[in-house]
């Protein structure tokens, strides 16, 4: 029997966070849900390094390290339900009516492809609007979602072959919602639907994301734009990597010729998986990032959900 929801978490050495989120879950027992975390090369394993969570919890293990983008992948490949809630390990939720809400936007509405939240403190206060999806204070459907949490379609995550896994860390949430929007799909935010996202620096490396950040931004293009918009887009996002490096204050002399190399290697590959996305989709894809349009939310009976 095919579950409504499905929840999965990607993790690599971070016990205390991941033990956090998984102690967070009994918030959401009433909907049955089902557990996955994607172990991602962890020393110690994270199933023995966690505690007795508060649900039954399935790992899937992988000790070569691939990262999270790679697990997000398995995770929802693996998935029995319908929807997959995707976490990273330093989430905690904060109440069942946020995930029931956004459960009932995908059941109500065959066009959204996936649910963004709202990022908060572990005691509930929303983070600045700035650090939001969208700045907006109504649900709404935007460009793209944040990844610490996201509730995705799988029927729709996996007939778009889900994340580029060519990305390896940062910025596939915007290449994959630029696909939603392509394939007739579209994001919608709830302001009100409140995920913890406490921070843990553990193996943070702030060169590291600049380097990702950046060449992923320039694969973005490679990927999904037209000739004639890539041939001024990626000077453009390669030179976008110097003003980061300025602004951020990061040391990182070598990082440009990094940068060079890293995508020219890729070039042969990405050109042969390269489908440019409609000017269509990069219109509505820029109406959505200046002028997020207004949604109605569903009107769907509780006794509805799963466990109710």
């Amino acid at each position: 029997m095919t579950r409504t929801l499905t929840v999965g978490i990607t993790t690599r050495n971070r016990p205390d966070s991941l033990g956090a989120c998984l102690e967070s879950m009994r918030l959401i027992a009433p909907l049955d849900p089902e557990i996955l975390v994607f172990d991602d090369g962890s020393t110690p394993a994270a199933s023995g390094a966690t505690g007795a969570p508060a649900l039954p919890v399935r790992f899937i293990r992988d000790g070569s390290a691939p990262g999270y983008i790679v697990g997000r992948n398995r995770l929802v490949a693996e998935a029995q339900g319908t929807f997959v809630l995707l976490l990273d390990d330093d989430t905690r939720l904060l109440s069942l009516e946020s995930v029931e809400s956004a459960i009932r936007v995908m059941r109500s509405d065959a066009r959204a492809g996936a649910v963004a939240f709202a990022q908060a403190e572990s005691d509930g206060r929303p983070w600045p609007e700035r650090m939001q999806p969208s700045p907006v204070r109504a649900p709404s459907v935007v460009s793209s979602f944040i990844g610490f949490a996201h509730l995705v379609r799988r029927t729709a995550f996996l007939a778009l072959s889900g994340y580029r896994e060519s990305f390896e860390f940062y910025g596939e949430e915007k290449d994959f919602c630029l696909r939603l929007i392509d394939a007739g799909y579209q994001t919608i935010y709830l302001p009100q639907a409140l995920v913890a996202h406490v921070v843990d620096g553990a193996s943070r490396d702030r060169r590291r994301y600049l380097r990702c950040v950046s060449r992923n931004d320039c694969l973005n293009t490679l990927y999904n734009d037209p000739l004639w918009r890539l041939v001024w887009m990626l000077p453009a996002r390669f030179a976008l990597y110097f003003r980061m490096r300025r602004t951020w204050k990061i040391d990182d002399p070598w990082g440009g010729a990094w940068l060079a190399r890293d995508l020219v290697s890729r070039i042969p590959r990405v050109w042969k998986e390269r489908r440019p996305v409609s000017r269509a989709t990069l219109a509505r894809w820029r109406a959505l990032r200046s002028r997020p349009a207004a949604y109605e939310l569903p009107r769907v009976p509780a006794e509805s959900l799963p466990g109710r």
